[in-house]
């Protein structure tokens, strides 16, 4: 017998999504609506025994009630076929899914507080044990909060911790941090035994953690499905997707997991640096255009500026002065290297 489970997470939905817009652009904002559609997409399709989402549902903490709707919409279609939804408040949220009201299905379950929820699925019994992302030292509140969930071991044939938080070990951005101490940040060792497996986002990069930062194995995988789009420049180089888990019971050694990673579709992020040192407006906008068509039309671009401009110049590289330039279905973000606190923002709201 095999248990299917879709994970998700850091899906940020409203980044870059205003509600009434004040200039009418190229906007990121459904792109993320768009890969948060397809994620679920093996859920809508009835191919998955439940879902995941594993926090950041939201990319502020106080989203419009029109896009608390939206969010929850595809998720109550999965409810609505029967398939469990379980859902991490992250950082982003502050801990709390707004407008709860729209999660209000019986088979949509939120992780309000520390707890664990129970389900047999298939004669298989399923524990789902978590909490909200915890803002005061997790590190050191890590084994308490386990225990506030009343869970205990060996009642379930399956138990997922599901979690919003960072682990020792996970990686992030160009230079490959590595999570090791810090208050933010769990040690493997209190993940109690009996776990299954740990589900859990706010790291970016999809990684599987299967040993300690010694090499020894860990008795349970820590599973980051990454999130479903690029939120920054230091994502650019990663694919983002979602995981498919396959989880067998009943051998004689316990539950085994396999993962399948699922990509998403995502526009090209891409970073080019300009040094026009001195030249004239005329110069530094055929230059700009010059640059920019290098790239793939719909590209999200950084322009990094280099050394100091004539304050003539400084026209060229404002909101107005860069939709000129680059063709509609661009996004740019210009930054002022030596200058960085007059970095530009040329795609305003």
């Amino acid at each position: 017998m095999s248990l299917r489970v879709l994970l998700l997470a850091d899906t940020h939905l409203g980044f870059d999504l205003p509600l009434t817009p004040r200039v009418r652009r190229r906007r990121r904002g459904p792109d993320f609506l768009a890969n948060y559609e397809l994620a679920l997409a093996p859920a809508l399709a009835g191919e998955v025994d439940l879902v995941v989402h594993g926090g950041d549902v939201f990319h502020r903490a106080r989203p419009h009630h029109t896009l608390v709707a939206m969010a929850f919409e595809p998720l109550r279609r999965v409810a609505d076929r029967g398939i469990p939804v379980f859902v991490v408040p992250g950082n982003h949220e502050r801990s709390r899914i707004p407008h709860a009201r729209f999660a209000s299905h019986p088979l949509i379950h939120i992780f309000d507080r520390p707890r664990t929820f129970r389900l047999t699925i298939r004669g298989v019994r399923v524990a789902l044990l978590g909490f909200p992302y915890e803002r005061h030292v997790v590190r050191k509140r890590m084994p308490a909060l386990i225990q506030q969930t009343g869970w205990l071991p060996g009642q379930d044939d399956v138990a997922l911790l599901c979690v919003h938080h960072c682990f020792e070990g996970a990686t992030v951005g160009s230079a490959n941090f590595t999570f090791r101490r810090g208050p933010d940040v769990i040690r493997v060792r209190d993940v109690p035994a009996g776990v299954t497996a740990v589900l859990t986002g706010h790291v970016h990069r999809h990684q599987v953690l299967e040993a300690d930062l010694f090499g020894r194995p860990l008795p349970a995988p820590i599973l980051y499905p990454g999130s479903t789009e690029r939120t920054a420049f230091t994502e650019m180089g990663e694919t983002k997707g979602t995981l498919l888990l396959e989880i067998g019971t009943g051998g004689p050694s316990g539950p085994r997991i396999r993962s399948r990673f699922i990509p998403l579709p995502t526009r090209p992020m891409c970073r080019a640096d300009i040094h026009p040192r001195g030249i004239d407006p005329g110069a530094l906008a055929r230059h700009v255009r010059r640059v920019a068509s290098a790239f793939p039309s719909d590209a999200v671009l950084r322009l990094r500026v280099h050394g100091r401009l004539r304050k003539d110049a400084m026209t060229v590289l404002s909101a107005a002065g860069m939709r000129a330039l680059v063709p509609p279905t661009m996004n740019v973000d210009v930054q002022l290297v030596d200058a960085p606190r007059f970095r530009v923002a040329s795609r305003p709201t």
